[in-house]
């Protein structure tokens, strides 16, 4: 890939540079576009109004932190992750048994972990303010809303309740250097927030995430040499299990079809990371 930010990237160098791009258009002032003011000729729907095409099959590009992502790492593996005292201490008790049977098995499918799963992702339409994403993997549904949030109290869910806004750089035009607004179809980034989260894995080998945490996600399209791509930057706020930000990306590229559309449920274990190392002596 040649994009500006991403070209000549590293295996494991992918995620930096994703967070620069994420800070980078953050420093240059992108505008929300939920929706366009009404007028002739404007687009007052979020799916008429979309800066770039998200759906299709999308699979998983597995480049980068292969240990933490093919793999269930070893309990206490929370390497990166800055979990604070509490949070550290809750991963070092980590118990798959005892997850399993209290039917804990999707903790790791929840919305903060969802896009590091690998995977097929099915993105469409749900209706003209609703964008729905589907994953094989769990068999887990997300759906972006763009006319305002859908929380209406009761129990958390694993997806949350996520607000989404199309995004895009301002440009300067005209004599007095007006500000203008998204252009629809000219490019752009999907922006979404997430929050009544029910808590969750960070990672299979129980690093975890509270019902306080707030999701914010960057999803943005790159076409190349007839490959689309998409790149999802996503910073996972925690002031209960974390010190700082959690910020990672994943990358995935479009498929022509659903042919390899395998829905399966969620496996609470992969291959143990130490039992992997065993079987390659």
């Amino acid at each position: 890939m040649n994009h500006p930010i991403l070209k000549n990237c590293a295996v494991r160098n992918c995620a930096a540079l994703a967070v620069l791009f994420f800070f980078v258009r953050g420093a240059l002032g992108g505008g929300l576009a939920a929706q366009a003011p009404a007028a002739s000729g404007v687009p007052t729907t979020a799916k008429a109004q979309a800066l770039i095409d998200l759906t299709g099959y999308w699979v998983s590009i597995v480049n980068e932190d292969w240990r933490w992502r093919m793999m269930t790492p070893a309990k206490g593996d929370y390497a990166s992750v800055p979990l604070n005292a509490e949070g550290r201490r809750l991963a070092d008790t980590w118990d798959p048994v005892k997850d399993e049977r209290e039917g804990n098995q999707c903790r790791a499918y929840g919305a903060g972990n969802i896009m590091r799963i690998p995977e097929r992702l099915h993105i469409t339409w749900g209706n003209d303010t609703t964008l729905r994403m589907d994953t094989d993997a769990g068999m887990q549904t997300r759906l972006f809303h763009f006319d305002g949030s859908k929380w209406l109290g009761g129990a958390p869910q694993l997806q949350g309740d996520s607000v989404a806004a199309w995004e895009k750089q301002k440009q300067r035009v005209g004599i007095l250097n007006n500000l203008a607004g998204p252009v629809p179809g000219k490019g752009g980034t999907l922006h979404v927030v997430t929050t009544h989260m029910k808590p969750g894995y960070l990672r299979k080998n129980g690093v975890p995430y509270s019902g306080n945490a707030v999701l914010t996600e960057y999803y943005d399209r790159f076409d190349e040499d007839g490959n689309s791509y998409l790149i999802v930057t996503s910073v996972l706020d925690d002031p209960k299990y974390l010190n700082d930000s959690f910020i990672t990306s994943g990358q995935f590229r479009l498929e022509p079809n659903g042919s390899q559309w395998k829905p399966a449920p969620c496996r609470p274990l992969w291959p143990i990371a130490a039992e992997v190392a065993t079987a390659e002596r």
